[in-house]
């Protein structure tokens, strides 16, 4: 399902990553095409170390892939670096900066001038519940203000394509859940395209156009969901039928190839 209109965001064409070591050659990801459009959610599931984050570091220019080729916005793109926003499990925040200086400083790498930097940050502080925040330091913030820090930096790099690698995983339920809804909101304030990793398929259909559950490694695409869930949509969607049976769906589709890959 595409969220906002045709035009494709993302697309990736046969990619296939291995990595060589003195104990040999193991291939984390094998052949993967996926295409994301300008606009959409899309979450990734799959088990621990099937290349998930692989995958994310592929497309943020991090990593290069051993075959196949990365599109943005309908052109291969071998220099990716920049290009996308980048968001990680930890919040990555620096100890030593404020909490505005954190939020800034994205831009500042840009090459905005830090005043500049600074007012841009300050605009968006009320609009991420931080303020009154913005000269603590990240050691006085609970781990969701953390994570709505650490996610104003990234949505200040203006990049339209946002990669969130479990940017919810170390947080207590109750506070993920609240932040799942911050989320939601967020992004259909926002429309911004995201490609979002998640242990969690409860959470993967409660925010997504579209789930993609991967295989044990080396990482494969095993099925890709429509969530046919309207918008807006908030937490009590979770309890609707509907959502238990995609929940259901794709939970058989993970565990089935995880008893396969240990048996």
């Amino acid at each position: 399902m595409i969220a906002r209109d045709s035009n494709i965001r993302l697309e990736l064409r046969g990619v296939t990553k291995t990595f060589t070591s003195r104990q040999g050659d193991v291939r984390a990801l094998d052949r993967i095409d996926l295409t994301v459009a300008d606009g959409e959610f899309v979450s990734i599931v799959g088990p621990s170390g099937c290349g998930k984050s692989t995958l994310l570091n592929i497309v943020s220019g991090l990593e290069k892939p051993t075959d196949g080729d990365i599109l943005l916005d309908g052109k291969p793109e071998l220099a990716r670096l920049g290009r996308t926003a980048y968001m990680h499990q930890k919040d990555l925040l620096l100890p030593w900066r404020t909490v505005l200086d954190n939020a800034a400083l994205g831009l500042e790498v840009a090459g905005v001038n830090k005043r500049e930097a600074r007012e841009r940050a300050l605009e968006l502080f009320d609009r991420f519940g931080l303020n009154g925040f913005e000269e603590s330091y990240p050691s006085m913030l609970s781990g969701g203000m953390r994570q709505r820090a650490a996610f104003l930096r990234t949505i200040l790099t203006e990049q339209r394509l946002m990669l969130l690698d479990e940017p919810f995983g170390a947080l207590d339920a109750l506070t993920r859940t609240d932040m799942q809804e911050w989320l939601l909101s967020l992004w259909e304030e926002l429309g911004r395209t995201i490609v979002f990793i998640t242990h969690d398929v409860e959470e993967a259909v409660l925010l997504s156009d579209r789930v993609l559950v991967m295989s044990p490694r080396p990482g494969r695409f095993l099925t890709d969901q429509a969530i046919d869930l309207p918008r807006p949509r908030r937490y009590e969607v979770v309890t609707e039928d509907r959502f238990t049976a995609l929940k259901a769906r794709l939970l058989a589709t993970l565990r089935g190839h995880e008893q396969l890959a240990v048996s």
